[in-house]
């Protein structure tokens, strides 16, 4: 199993002059001692306008800025929004691949097409199509990537003429594609496009257990036409994180911190009532956050191992709601049991949100050292097998897979640019 670290750059009333500044350089530190600690990815989402839960609108700059500081983890649009009010397509394309090739192919492309009013709104995006724009969208994106020139595109939502859209990825065929995904369906989807799935709605390993096997059965199906020119079969999901050597240290550290995540983002897609500039989102979740499911006191009880408390979450006990968003907080001995549960029902990755509410710079740093150094090792030393043992077991289902693919088009040879226009 892998690891990787997500940002949405949080910034939690009240702030002041200077503390987005300190935000982004404190974010590209801890993605730089990442790299040298050992975790595999940095996730970065695309998000406009959701003020205090995420300050992330231009994750291509951030992501650029860290493939100058680091040399091998891996750099994740976690997720780049397709719909093309949003970014152009050939736009998209053409930063991805000039991010790929400034670090040395490091670049995972992650998609989506985002559900919050505030967004869809404010770009003019139509809630009930952006599901068949992504569609359209990423198919041409991969098209983009390989074909020389690209022959065009008249789908439903993106028309576009011959171009040869430069640069092209360092990685062959593209990167690799991934979908965000917080339903089964979209799951079950990312699986027919044969896309990795990114899971951000919090899940207990029993229900990633049932999610795993679906995707995987249906990567190894007929049902598995991929959008791509290569498969990634990988899935992965999100969790809380913060590890301290003793566990209320851990739960002061973090649980705010990941109650006002899970807070913030019910406020801007589920019973949000938001007035630009003027709501202040952290006032609100501290005077409500018992009754939206974030009793501090019940997640930070001492002395229940996480494992107990997503057994609860299962059905096996009272639903708390994955752990009172506890997740992977708390001691090594109790993130490493919880995360050998992920990793039994078969999930690829597990990434770690640490950049929360008023979560300190200094404590985010500390947790990733004691984790690389008591938890990481014995994950990463199972984990070339791991990836072996399925690239073998899934190598047939990818080869008929990538034959049920449209090969890459050749353009018209006759094809010519619309003469220059002279003008006066």
């Amino acid at each position: 199993m892998k690891f990787g670290l997500f940002y949405e750059h949080q910034i939690a009333r009240p702030w002041g002059d200077g503390d987005e500044h300190r935000l982004f350089k404190d974010a590209l530190d801890q993605v730089e001692l990442a790299d040298r600690l050992g975790f595999d990815h940095v996730w970065e989402v695309e998000h406009h306008f959701l003020e205090e839960y995420s300050h992330s609108s231009a994750p291509e700059v951030f992501l650029a800025a860290a493939s100058q500081r680091t040399s091998s983890i891996r750099l994740g649009h976690g997720i780049v929004l397709l719909p093309s009010a949003y970014n152009h397509t050939a736009r998209v394309v053409e930063r991805i691949n000039t991010l790929d090739l400034l670090s040395d192919g490091r670049v995972d492309f992650g998609t989506g097409e985002s559900s919050s009013n505030a967004e869809l709104d404010g770009f003019g995006v139509d809630r009930t199509t952006k599901r068949d724009q992504w569609l359209d969208h990423v198919e041409a994106a991969t098209r983009m990537m390989v074909e020389e020139p690209f022959a065009g595109w008249d789908g439903p939502w993106l028309s576009m003429p011959p171009r040869n859209v430069v640069p092209k990825p360092f990685q062959k065929p593209h990167p690799p594609l991934w979908v965000a995904c917080t339903q089964r369906e979209t799951i079950r989807l990312a699986a027919q496009k044969g896309i990795g799935a990114l899971s951000f709605g919090f899940m207990e390993p029993g229900e990633a257990e049932q999610w795993v096997g679906e995707y995987y059965d249906t990567i190894a199906s007929e049902a598995c036409v991929p959008a791509g020119f290569a498969v990634n079969a990988n899935i992965a999901c999100a969790l809380p994180f913060m590890c301290h050597e003793d566990e209320q240290e851990a739960i002061d550290r973090g649980l705010d911190g990941a109650h006002f995540f899970g807070y913030s983002l019910g406020h801007f897609y589920l019973f949000g009532d938001h007035r630009p500039g003027v709501t202040d989102i952290h006032a609100e979740f501290l005077a409500n956050r018992t009754a939206y499911g974030f009793d501090r006191d019940t997640a930070a009880q001492v002395g229940v191992s996480l494992r107990a408390r997503m057994k609860k979450d299962a059905g096996e006990g009272p639903n708390d709601g994955v752990a009172s968003l506890r997740g992977a907080i708390g001691t090594p001995d109790q993130i490493r049991d919880l995360l050998r549960d992920y990793e039994a029902a078969g999930v690829d990755q597990v990434i770690f949100i640490s950049q929360a509410g008023h979560n300190r710079h200094e404590h985010i740093c500390e947790s990733m050292e004691l984790f690389a150094r008591e938890v990481m090792p014995e994950f990463a030393e199972r984990d070339p097998a791991h990836a072996a043992a399925k690239e073998e077991r899934l190598v047939d289902a990818v080869a008929a897979a990538l034959a049920r693919r449209e090969p890459p088009r050749t353009a018209d040879a006759d094809y010519r640019l619309p003469p220059p226009v002279r003008t006066a």
